[in-house]
């Protein structure tokens, strides 16, 4: 194993290396703030050797002596021509076109957009989308994305679950800036522990992830970039309220210490203190709860020598009480009186990035990743106590460079992870100890123009998995103009963390049974999946104005799974898969800018999920075949004093989903083989009164949609029948909510 990472590591030096020249495009904002200019296009003159720039507007392009002149267009600014003498950084500034100061030349970015360019199907979703709706922690910020499902897990708990291509987050992987976060532990609630406005973008990718961030992904990857202290704003605060009793305030403190060390300071609190029953089934529609959340964050930059870290410190209190509206904590813990619940987390995680790009060598770079967490969960629901401690350490090293020219890359690297279980359930201690490295080895080919293709390759051995290999395949190709046809393949492997992952399961009269098949952890063997997808996404001109539209098919086989097995009314099973599992997912998306200020997406999904239960091949509970999604949004002109109204409206409808069997319960507490069919709409419009002030108002489930009786034998929670589980629409009915935001 030694040799084998000595030799990866030291692989590019055997290989000969043509020079590229890296730098960004920038524009000026209302500010003067030079921003980078993503989509600009850079071509040396008379060649047909180009690039576009990213999201940050910076770009990558082969250097050569002969190259002298570099041409630099963007629709809307001058074209420009730079003279370069050598492969140095370059940062441009273009020039707005026309020379009268009455005219403003603005590009419009969009909110959420899809690469056309990399080979992976990626979604980038700016901080601009993540303000349309009242996003409050990282569970909320996909109600605008048609990628991503978002549903309740239960109805006490009030905690949010998402899907992608048919399948629950922990067959994702989330990342917090490229590091493993919401996984083990935190797997339930983590979601709800990152506020969203420390949020500066996400990264969905759907399918097969990368070989360079582990091998647990599975149906995709959602990745979390946090405001940077020098891009972010010196002071911001935001300031939540809503109906249902949750207040919130957020608050960022950015400032520079040196010329190369800024710190800021990241205040999360929120509170639920009103207790509300809508539906007066004597159980809290929403659980009361509060939230301290503090992030201290350190950044270096050095770009003359080619340093740049991140440091991060972070604790989190997170407190809920659940159950019965009359539960008090202090008198009715443990007792059979009223039925409720307290889960109290405690967290603390320091994560740390280091990056070197050589100031002589752009195109190689050097970096480093490690993280440390401990999160502490300890709670009961009525008379089931469930405890759970996770101390987790990983880290990473990351070599790039290229293979005789820019067209042909690699990422090569270790990494490695621990992390120690203490867990009590009911009365029962499944603690253990889990531990793994591993070494990659990536290889991206890009000819600038028609054709990407990035091939994965991982070895990792497991204290309890074992030694095994994790491919992955993406490619892109280009047939015409604006298009792009993807198709991708990869192999995913991971521990179920049964309890963690479906602690809706403390909130019934269930009893646990697990189907020992001698595996390593909870006497189950470890979830095994491949991933196939493939994705056309197409732009066009629709009546004048712009317009993409988008195909997507994955599916997913599991060659192993823990299955989860609801069917029979008095246990919840876990057990391996004998016999077939698979998730069908079909999406059709289409994206139009109806008029100047006006923005449309339209969006249809189709599940198909079934696994193989003890009692047959049934659809999985509770995942509609059937979703439609529509979002509008409309933005009036920009004043020069900031001024500006937003407007925003999203529409999900979902089809009926299947419950699982209750035809063995007593009549009054049987349901129908499948839910109702749910539609909700959410909308907010935002006032920008100048510069540094807006404010906001909204509205979630505005048609008040509201699930009848959504838990079973509510009136007698201590009986065999009581189930919080057959949860498919919201429970609180509609919600309106206000807050501003202020920002230096």
């Amino acid at each position: 194993m030694k040799k084998l990472i000595y030799i990866l590591l030291l692989f590019p030096t055997l290989l000969f290396s043509q020079d590229v020249l890296k730098g960004m495009i920038m524009e000026a904002n209302e500010k003067d703030e030079h921003v980078g200019l993503s989509g600009a296009n850079v071509v040396w003159m008379d060649t047909a050797i180009g690039a576009v720039t990213d999201l940050d507007g910076s770009f990558s392009i082969p250097y050569k002596k002969e190259y002298k002149k570099l041409i630099v267009s963007y629709i809307g600014f001058e074209i420009d021509t730079i003279m370069i003498t050598e492969p140095t950084m370059v940062h441009y500034l273009m020039r707005p076109k026309g020379s009268l100061d009455e005219v403003l030349v603005r590009t419009k970015r969009k909110a959420s957009s899809r690469s056309f360019l990399q080979a992976q199907n990626l979604i980038n979703v700016s901080s601009a989308e993540l303000l349309k709706a009242a996003c409050c922690n990282l569970s909320e910020s996909f109600e605008t994305n048609p990628s991503i499902d978002v549903n309740f897990a239960d109805a006490v708990t009030g905690t949010r679950q998402i899907k992608m291509l048919g399948l629950t987050n922990p067959y994702i992987l989330i990342t917090t800036e490229n590091i493993p976060s919401i996984r083990g532990a935190a797997q339930a609630y983590g979601l709800s522990f990152i506020p969203g406005t420390w949020v500066e973008s996400i990264q969905i990718t759907k399918g097969a992830g990368s070989v360079v961030n582990g091998f647990e992904s599975i149906a995709g990857q959602i990745n979390a970039e946090l405001q940077k202290p020098t891009t972010d704003d010196k002071l911001f605060v935001n300031l939540y309220g809503a109906a249902n009793g949750r207040v919130e305030l957020n608050t960022h403190l950015n400032t520079p210490i040196t010329d190369k060390w800024s710190t800021g300071l990241y205040l999360h609190g929120n509170q639920r203190g009103t207790k509300y029953d809508n539906n007066n089934d004597s159980f809290l529609d929403i659980p009361l709860a509060r939230q301290i959340n503090v992030m201290n964050r350190w950044q270096y930059t050095d770009q003359e020598n080619g340093y740049v870290s991140f440091i991060n410190f972070r604790y989190l209190n997170d407190e809920k009480q659940i159950g019965q509206t009359d539960f008090d904590q202090t008198l009715h813990k443990f007792s059979e009186e009223y039925w409720g619940g307290e889960i109290s987390t405690q967290r603390f995680d320091v994560s740390a990035k280091f990056g070197y790009v050589n100031p002589e060598i752009p195109y190689q770079s050097l970096g480093a990743q490690i993280a440390y967490s401990n999160h502490n969960q300890e709670s009961y629901f009525g008379l089931k106590q469930y405890n759970i401690e996770h101390n987790s350490l990983y880290a990473n090293a990351i070599f790039n460079s290229i293979i005789g020219d820019s067209r042909h890359k690699f990422k090569t690297g270790i990494s490695g992870t621990y992390d120690d279980y203490k867990e009590l359930v009911i009365t029962d201690d499944y603690s253990r100890t889990e531990n793994s490295v591993g070494v990659f080895f990536e290889y991206s080919y890009d000819n600038l123009g028609d054709l990407n293709v990035t091939a994965g390759l991982r070895a990792d051995t497991h204290n309890l998995l074992g030694t095994f290999v994790t491919p992955r395949l993406h490619a892109r190709y280009t047939a015409w103009e604006k298009a792009a046809f993807r198709a991708s393949i990869g192999r995913g492997k991971r521990s179920a963390n049964i309890f963690t992952e479906n602690q809706g399961l403390f909130s019934t009269a269930r009893a646990i049974n697990i189907i020992d098949s001698g595996g390593s952890i909870y006497g189950l063997d470890p979830e095994i999946a491949w991933n196939y997808g493939v994705s056309y996404l197409q732009g066009f001109i629709f009546f004048g104005r712009k317009a993409d539209i988008t195909l997507d098919f994955y599916r997913t086989d599991f060659q192993n799974q823990v299955v989860v097995d609801w069917e029979n009314r008095k246990e919840v099973k876990f057990y391996n898969l004998d016999g077939e599992s698979y998730a069908n997912s079909f999406q059709a998306e289409f994206n139009y800018n109806l008029l100047e200020p006006v923005d449309l997406r339209m969006a249809y999904k189709y599940y198909d999920v079934k696994t193989q239960y003890t009692s047959g091949k049934l659809e999985k509970p509770l995942t509609p075949s059937h979703r439609v999604f529509t979002n509008i949004s409309y933005e009036t002109q920009v004043h020069e004093d900031g001024s500006q109204w937003k407007f925003d409206a999203t529409y999900n409808w979902l089809g009926k989903q299947r419950f699982s069997k209750t035809s063995d319960n007593p009549v009054p507490y049987q349901l129908g083989e499948y839910s109702l069919r749910v539609g909700t709409l959410n909308a907010q419009v935002t006032s920008i009164l100048s510069h540094n002030f807006e404010v906001y108002i909204g509205g979630e489930n505005i048609t008040n949609e509201k699930q009848d009786n959504p838990i079973i034998s509510s009136k007698d929670p201590f009986s065999p029948n009581f189930d919080t589980t057959f949860v498919y629409g919201p429970i609180f009915g509609a919600s309106y909510y206000a807050g501003l935001r202020y920002k230096i």
